[in-house]
């Protein structure tokens, strides 16, 4: 029995490692199988970084230029990579900067893990130098936060922090960790979290349920399915296109589930919002059953709630709680992960057919064509137009490759024109519309999947707000492709203040740089397009090129992104013109 016990002994201390508490997060980053950190060092997270030093063939570092690039980048990674984001900055200034693509991933449900360093723990509340609260600032915008300060509680909190940003509706952890945790040592040891108590991020799919949607769904005659980014956080894309294909269904998609269905695809009809397509939203209002996968009935997509969707029955598939009947009351609440729903669905629906009504959704294309389309496609003015370079683009562009958008008009006009063949090809920021969000996002994206092509599409606003990070594409040698559809303004505000300010533009022209000059100092290669007969050699010279490229394109300066539902107006009051 004395040998026993002096083996188990000798086992267990073996499963020990007597490390610092900066070397146990890395340890612990590495049992979650982290092969990638965007981060900036600073005074409160040194020793973390001193203890990178020695992984750094197991840990790819990406020096970006402000902290604000790091949660973005993280989040292009884990859009694309379907894995956790993570990003590293110091305390003060350094976390308070990762705010803004907190915000944007908890709203966009993208799964990171933010560590930041803090002060030590015997100063925390009396303003010592770089001090913030980040956890309390960070609280509304996180999934789940810590404060860490002790270093045994390292691992474990990593553990959880990993389990809860990656399981369920995904979304953004933040673990603050003072500077005497990451001094001070303890035995090393990892246990993945696979569960915690009274946290379940995975409700039982209700059968009854599903069999209430089934009934609702054999009875219709004008069904639609709105899929949005939850159908490609499941992975759901074939069990989507499935079901539609079994029953009959058009498809419109939200801005983020844009690349959930096939653009070509017979039953996808557009995607569905302020400046979506015609027949989404207008048929919207006629259907007479909407199947929502996967969305949250974002107001940009509902429009005036008192005047939506008034005449159908409502299921809504949806993996949080909390969205189910916050904006639009179900009929059937399907309270259950997209794929395990659609997967049910599809084996109890009947076989059916509503050509006449998809026809109407062609009708509605045919109509946004000859208004809208024709016009931005085949311009007959001088200046070129974003749409016939966005789908310039897409035309000679592979179905691999990622687009990573910014937000504005060239946002939308990218959503519309741009043909999305493969699932989570399309990246943009959603509910926060964050501008500044696509160079960042796009360096991230390069990382999480290198084999594809990455072009980011930019305005010349939004550029500008992050464009210091063309030096982490210099130093870390990323070939990201970047378009600039410049027309010297904040095209967005231009357009509501044109329709609706009585031409009062304030404070929305911009002088704006030289930025082929910019790229060049940043050793990236850059060019120059204002004439329609040169833009389709420059984009198949921009996408052929091997390393990173900037491509400026000079489009009309007041051109206006149509169709348009006015905010507060009702879907059905969307305008072509």
């Amino acid at each position: 029995m004395e040998m026993l016990e002096k083996e188990l002994l000798k086992k267990k201390a073996k499963s020990f490692k007597q490390v610092t508490g900066a070397e146990s997060l890395i340890l612990s980053l590495l049992e979650e199988g982290v092969d990638t950190v965007f981060g900036y060092p600073g005074g409160a997270i040194m020793p973390i970084y001193d203890a990178l030093y020695d992984y750094q063939d197991k840990i790819n570092h990406i020096l970006v230029r402000h902290e604000q690039g790091a949660a973005h980048a993280a989040q292009g990674y884990a859009r694309v990579s379907d894995k956790v984001g993570v990003c590293f900055a110091t305390s003060g200034p350094g976390a308070t900067n990762l705010v803004t693509g907190i915000a944007d991933a908890q709203i966009d449900s993208t799964p990171l893990v933010c560590i930041t360093g803090q002060v030590a723990s015997h100063l925390l509340g009396t303003d010592a130098f770089q001090e913030t609260d980040v956890i309390g600032i960070s609280m509304p915008i996180t999934k789940w936060n810590l404060q860490v300060t002790r270093p045994e509680e390292i691992p474990a909190a990593v553990a959880k922090a990993f389990y809860i940003a990656r399981s369920g509706r995904p979304g953004p952890v933040l673990l603050d960790i003072t500077k005497d945790a990451q001094f001070g040592k303890l035995d090393f040891a990892y246990e993945k979290c696979e569960k915690i108590r009274s946290y379940r991020p995975y409700p039982k799919l209700n059968l009854s349920e599903v069999d209430k949607a089934v009934e609702l769904i054999n009875k219709a005659k004008k069904p639609f399915i709105l899929a949005g980014h939850g159908v490609l956080i499941s992975g759901a894309e074939n069990e989507l296109k499935q079901f539609a294909e079994k029953a009959g269904i058009p498809v419109a998609v939200t801005l983020l589930g844009l690349s959930a269905m096939p653009t070509d695809h017979e039953l996808y009809v557009g995607f569905l919002g302020m400046h979506g397509n015609y027949g989404p939203n207008i048929k919207t209002n006629e259907c007479d059953l909407l199947i929502a996968v996967g969305m949250r009935f974002d107001d940009r997509v509902t429009g005036d709630v008192s005047k939506y969707a008034k005449q159908a029955k409502v299921i809504h598939i949806e993996i949080d709680p909390s969205e189910i009947n916050k904006i639009i009351k179900a009929d059937v609440a399907v309270n259950s992960d997209a794929k395990e729903a659609l997967q049910a669905l599809s084996g109890r629906v009947s076989k059916a057919s509503h050509e006449k009504w998809v026809q109407e959704f062609r009708d509605c294309k045919k109509l946004e064509y000859e208004k809208v389309e024709q016009h931005d496609l085949y311009p007959g003015s001088k200046g070129l137009k974003m749409a016939e370079v966005v789908r310039m683009i897409s035309e000679k562009a592979d179905a691999d490759t990622i687009v990573v958008t910014d937000v504005g008009q060239h946002q939308m006009v990218t959503s519309r024109y741009y043909n999305y063949r493969k699932p989570n090809t399309n990246i943009t920021s959603g509910g926060l519309g964050t501008m500044g969000f696509a160079l960042p996002a796009a360096i991230g994206a390069k990382v999480g999947k290198p084999g594809s092509d990455v072009v980011a599409i930019i305005g010349d606003g939004g550029f500008q707000m992050t464009l210091q990070e063309l030096g982490t594409i210099n130093q870390s040698k990323m070939p990201v492709k970047i378009v600039i559809l410049n027309n010297n303004f904040l095209g967005m505000v231009r357009q509501w203040q044109q329709l609706f300010y009585e031409k009062r533009y304030s404070s929305v022209e911009m002088i704006n740089p030289d930025f082929v000059m910019i790229a060049k100092g940043f050793n990236i290669e850059a060019a120059k397009v204002t004439d329609r007969n040169d833009i389709e050699k420059e984009i198949g010279k921009m996408l052929g090129h091997k390393g990173s490229y900037l491509l400026e394109v000079v489009v009309e300066k007041e051109e206006n992104v149509f169709p348009m539902v006015p905010t507060g107006a009702s879907v059905a009051e969307i305008r072509l013109e």
